[in-house]
């Protein structure tokens, strides 16, 4: 099933921008004494930790809404669990990880959603902070999330439990997860591919829709529509390849070593700051959308290869196999 996260700015008022402030800064200090807590003692479990800090944190934060501190001490253990495992690959240099800022998470009883339907513009939340207290918010909804409700509204999608708040730049974010249902229709047609470096080929074979096509059927059917789509991959990682070292020529003065050696430039953080503009990602995941998008327009059987986990380094070795 497909998630969407759609972010809607909330209308606070001074009162509350502070309440939220507060509840965030109580929020914060708990995911991070429990990450460090965590991660030195190797206790990554959430139920454990649960046991270890609610009864201390309830006390220590009385006025905070009781699910806030289970959400935290769970926030802090999936925190916890992706900090070793990087740590575990050679990703990680620090002892503890970093948490500079927290989304606060609200779960199905402490936050309603009901206006929704009964509203047709704003629509207004309810959260949970404090004890025994609800707060009202109002939304200021935009044309995008009023596509994906209207899913909701016709079944195509549903809401998910959870609600999720989340301040950027002073303002204040509410998050809402959309679980988008896959559609199922008959296919039209299969599809094969083969993946270059520079472009991708696609063969596709057109299915008999209708009940004359079976009955008038022949081989004009079974020709494959052949074609290729450009993406450029191969010249787009050079390109960039190009670019990471001009990086690291530069940065190699100020790591030099009295041996006439350069510490690893890649592995220092002013290479990573640097390289971490680079929209290199963001292009190669957005040209395999458009890709996606193109075999999909209409449903398809596709018939796919095992690439395995790597298939990077099976085609190169395969590549200096053949030269």
């Amino acid at each position: 099933m497909l998630r969407r996260s759609i972010a809607v700015e909330l209308e606070v008022t001074k009162e509350l921008n502070k309440l939220l402030h507060s509840v965030e800064t109580a929020y914060l200090n708990i995911v991070r004494e429990v990450v460090e807590y965590a991660v030195k003692n190797n206790v990554l479990n959430a139920t454990q930790l649960h046991k270890l800090f609610y009864h201390k944190y309830r006390d220590e934060y009385p006025g905070l809404h009781t699910h806030l501190v289970v959400q935290a001490i769970r926030q802090a253990s999936e925190i916890a669990k992706s900090f070793v495992e990087r740590r575990r690959k050679g990703l990680a240099q620090k002892p503890y990880p970093e948490v500079r800022s927290v989304s606060i998470r609200f779960v199905v009883t402490a936050w309603s959603y009901e206006e929704f339907v009964k509203s047709i513009a704003p629509v207004r939340l309810s959260l949970s902070l404090l004890v025994g207290r609800r707060f009202e918010v109002w939304l200021r909804p935009h044309k995008r999330f009023w596509r994906y409700w209207w899913r909701v509204l016709t079944g195509e999608a549903r809401l998910a439990s959870t609600l999720i708040i989340k301040r950027k730049a002073n303002r204040w974010y509410a998050v809402f997860v959309f679980e988008i249902k896959p559609r199922e229709e008959e296919p039209k047609s299969i599809i094969s591919y083969d993946i270059n470096e520079n472009t991708v080929t696609v063969n596709r074979i057109d299915l008999p829709s209708t009940v004359d096509k079976v009955a008038d059927w022949n081989r004009q059917y079974m020709v494959p529509e052949l074609y290729t789509i450009k993406t450029d991959f191969g010249r787009l990682a050079r390109r960039y390849e190009r670019i990471r070292n001009v990086i690291i020529e530069k940065l190699k003065p100020e790591f030099a070593l009295p041996s006439s050696n350069y510490v690893n430039v890649t592995n220092t953080r002013e290479f990573r700051k640097r390289v971490k503009h680079l929209r290199e990602r963001v292009r190669k995941v957005g040209r395999v959308r458009q890709i996606a998008n193109e075999l999909t327009k209409a449903p398809a059987i596709i018939i796919t290869e095992e690439l395995g986990d790597n298939p990077q380094e099976s085609m190169i070795e395969g590549a200096v196999k053949t030269s």
